[in-house]
Order: C-alpha cells, then sequence, then structure tokens
C-alpha cells in the first residue's frame, strides 16, 4: 500500500495546478522529481511538502523562464534568485516591445497605409517629454486608454497628456515648424516608450499620422511605428476647465524640494502656506522652510510621495510653481521652459493621515 503521505501523479498535478504530464516532463529535466518511483510499476508518487516548488516551477514558467535558468534558480540563494526573475521580466519586456514595434511596421505595410505629416520636433525634446508624461499612464483592464497618450497639434503648439485619474500631466511643445492644420489621436504609450532611446538619438523627429499607427520618421529616414488606440480617451479638458478658482499660488525651487523628498523620503509630506512663505512638512513633525512666494490665506495640504514627487522631479526649469484650491481639490504643478509641463495632483484626503 501507498505510505499516507505519498500521492499520486494525478491527485499532486491537480493540486499543483499542473498537468501529469509535465510533471514527468520536469521530472525527466531534473527539476522536480518524484519523491519515489514505485519500482514494479513505475509510478512516480509525490509528497505535499513539494508543491511549494511546482508552484514556483510553475510561476517561473508563466514569465517565460527557460529550463536551465530555472535549474540555477532552485540552486540559488535569495538575492540571486530574484536577479534572475528581474532578468527574465526585462528580456521577456524588451521582446515585447520588439513584437509590438514589428507588428506596427506590419500593420502600416499593409496596403501602404497613406500618412500625413503633422509636424517636426528636435528628437531629444520629443523623448524627454515621453518621460514626462508616461510615467502618468496606467494599465486598466476596464479602461484601456489610460495607457496611451493623447497627443494633439494645432497651429500653434504639439500637446502630450496622459491621466491614471489621480494625476493628470501636460507637455506642450514648441514645434520646429507650425502643424499642417490640426491632429489628435491617442497613442500606445508602451509603444511610445519603447522608442524613446531611439528618438532622442535623432536630431529631428517628423510625426506623420496613419489610420491605424503615427509614424516617427527619424533625421536618418528611418520610421518608426506607434499603434493609435481607438478607445476613447478622458475628456482631459472639461475636467481642466472645471476646475475651481485658484486660491493660492507657491513659487518653489525645484532643486531645493526635490532634495528634500529624497532624503527625508516619506509617505506623505505635508505642504504649508503662511505669512507669505511656504515649507514643507514630515509626519515626524519637522519643517523644512522653502525658498520662493507664496499667496493666499494660511493652508496646509498633505500629499502621497508617489504622486507629489513625479510631478516635481520631472518639472522643466529650476523654478516650479503650484496652484492650490485647497485640501480636498486638485493643485497644478506648472512649469515651463521652451514648452510647459502641467500636472494635476490630489492631495491627501484628511481620513487618509
Amino acid at each position: 500500500m501507498t505510505a499516507p503521505e505519498l500521492m499520486s501523479i494525478g491527485a499532486f498535478a491537480k493540486l499543483a495546478e499542473l498537468t501529469a504530464s509535465a510533471l514527468r516532463f520536469y521530472g525527466d529535466a531534473g527539476l522536480l522529481r518524484p519523491e519515489q518511483v514505485d519500482p514494479s510499476t513505475g509510478y512516480r508518487l509525490y509528497t505535499e511538502s513539494q508543491l511549494a516548488r511546482a508552484a514556483q516551477l510553475r510561476r517561473l514558467r508563466e514569465i517565460g523562464m527557460p529550463l536551465p535558468v530555472i535549474g540555477t534558480f532552485f540552486a540559488a540563494g535569495p538575492d540571486e534568485a530574484v536577479q534572475l526573475i528581474d532578468d527574465q521580466v526585462a528580456k521577456v519586456t524588451t521582446e515585447a516591445a520588439g513584437v509590438r514595434q514589428a507588428a506596427a511596421v506590419l500593420k502600416a505595410s499593409l496596403g501602404e497605409e497613406p500618412r500625413r505629416a503633422i509636424c517636426a520636433l528636435p528628437g531629444p525634446v520629443l523623448a524627454a517629454a515621453v518621460d514626462q508624461v508616461v510615467a502618468t499612464t496606467v494599465h486598466h483592464p476596464d479602461v484601456p486608454a489610460l495607457s496611451g497618450v493623447r497627443l494633439e497639434a494645432d497651429p500653434g503648439s504639439v500637446t502630450l497628456t496622459a491621466t491614471d485619474r489621480y494625476r493628470l500631466t501636460t507637455r506642450t511643445l514648441v514645434p520646429m515648424h507650425p502643424p499642417a492644420g490640426t491632429w489628435a489621436g491617442t497613442l500606445a504609450g508602451d509603444d511610445l516608450q519603447s522608442l524613446t532611446s531611439r528618438l532622442r538619438r535623432s536630431r529631428t523627429v517628423t510625426i506623420e499620422a496613419g489610420e491605424r499607427a503615427l509614424g516617427l520618421r527619424l533625421a536618418d529616414g528611418t520610421v518608426l511605428h506607434c499603434r493609435l488606440l481607438t478607445e476613447a480617451f478622458p475628456d482631459h479638458h472639461l475636467l481642466v476647465n472645471s476646475l475651481p478658482e485658484v486660491t493660492h499660488r507657491v513659487t518653489i525651487g525645484k532643486q531645493q524640494t526635490v532634495r528634500v523628498l529624497e532624503q527625508q523620503a516619506p509617505e506623505r509630506v505635508g505642504l504649508r502656506v503662511s505669512a507669505g512663505r511656504s515649507s514643507l512638512l514630515l509626519p515626524d513633525g519637522d519643517g523644512v522652510a522653502l525658498d520662493g512666494a507664496a499667496t493666499g490665506p494660511d493652508l496646509t495640504l498633505w500629499f502621497e510621495l508617489t504622486t507629489l514627487y513625479p510631478a516635481l522631479s520631472h518639472a522643466l526649469g529650476s523654478d516650479v510653481m503650484l496652484d492650490l484650491r485647497g485640501p480636498d481639490q486638485p493643485a497644478t504643478v506648472r512649469s515651463a521652459d521652451d514648452g510647459d509641463l502641467t500636472t494635476l495632483v490630489m492631495p491627501c484626503r484628511s481620513a487618509d493621515l
């Protein structure tokens, strides 16, 4: 009779969420050998203690880790194992970006989709703008457009906008030549992010609009492709136009403020306005006076570090302006230098503190 602590390959496969054939494969590969093999029947028997390794093996295969690397993973210490996972994720991410770009090129080649030149921008400036706004995108299964970047061109400017419903970031660029008419579309944020290194190395980038994809023509004639999303982008113009009046205006130095946040790294940080000056408040009660000026009556707002820091660290130039509307209204973080960057950030509710 089989010992009580041993189970058949079928029973173990069900608990491990693997197939019996997969267990045989992994056993023959030396990654998950059975606890015992019945010498007379050849039946493979497993114990409950092997389920944890089986679960790790299943998840490692889900992220596409090759079998030899999995063998190294099981023999590694915690730090090396974590690095192997990170390396695999980076590899898969790079491959996925290449697949998306190849798919975009294939789609654009179908019937040689006609494209209309919209405008030209300096490549390094466009790449930096993508970095500044794409951090505000988010993958949401119910709202696919939140993973996109809205591009709007008119005769005076080119604007990139992204939102995750908690933040709204808008970067306005000054084109090298006025855009030919108006154009608007939602670009796949992942595609844009994967192209930034090549955009940054091109002196100019000409934006060409098609029906299914946006073409980004580099100075050497190479055309990169970015998918256009078909889902409706949130009406950010309505949101901005419906904001209450500004009650306080704070001007601070970017470098000093960012340095304090990086050194202290609090979970939440307060912004206090008092007597025409502003300061940062930390949860332990310490305050740091900020260079600059402030208008409006005494007010204290609290922000999540993960919300406020990106808005400040991506700011343009050396000065940042904050338009405040009260403790329960979005604050606008503004900066300007060859165009402007605007980010809406929500303060914490008092109940969250």
